[in-house]
């Protein structure tokens, strides 16, 4: 009898699924060879509770709001509503890791811009607003992001990590 996968989360542009706010994907070979025939991917992707395409969003100050670049909407309370029902689902799954995109205002681990008020200037950086309330629910679950996986010291400890 075959040995069941571990499961990952992935952000789902990493895996190849159009779903960036500009209709494109994020295709990872690093990624996809990562995952093999040990793992089994669960793909998520909070911005397509926003809409694909659509603008590009940034994190603003102020209750850290999830904002349109070009047009001042607020996308926070889509995005909240994803998390919480999302993390529901999740809590179900038993994964053992989560592999996110970085530089995205949704799943970013670190250093992703936050701007003043009128979205002008960078006023410090913080997580994503998905990756922040992904890891306060599973704070023992191990992630990183497709950038960190480059590094194979780094793989190897995350890979470790979920075994």
């Amino acid at each position: 009898m075959a040995k069941a996968k571990l499961k990952i989360g992935v952000s789902s542009c990493l895996l190849g699924e159009r779903v960036r706010y500009n209709g494109e994907h994020k295709y990872n070979q690093i990624v996809i060879d990562l995952l093999g025939d040990r793992f089994e991917a669960v793909p998520v992707c909070p911005e397509l509770e926003m809409g694909v395409p659509r603008e590009p969003v940034q994190i603003v100050a102020g209750n850290e709001h999830l904002v349109g670049v070009e047009s001042g909407k607020d996308w926070t309370k889509a995005m909240a509503s994803f998390n919480s029902k999302k993390l529901e689902e999740i809590a179900q799954l038993n994964l053992s890791g989560f592999i996110f995109k970085s530089h995205s205002p949704s799943c970013g681990l670190r250093d992703i811009p936050v701007y003043n008020e009128t979205g002008l200037a960078q006023v410090e950086t913080t997580a994503g607003l998905f990756a922040q309330v992904f890891m306060k629910r599973f704070p023992s679950l191990p992630v990183i992001d497709e950038e960190a996986l480059q590094d194979k010291q780094t793989r190897e400890i995350f890979i470790a990590r979920i075994i």
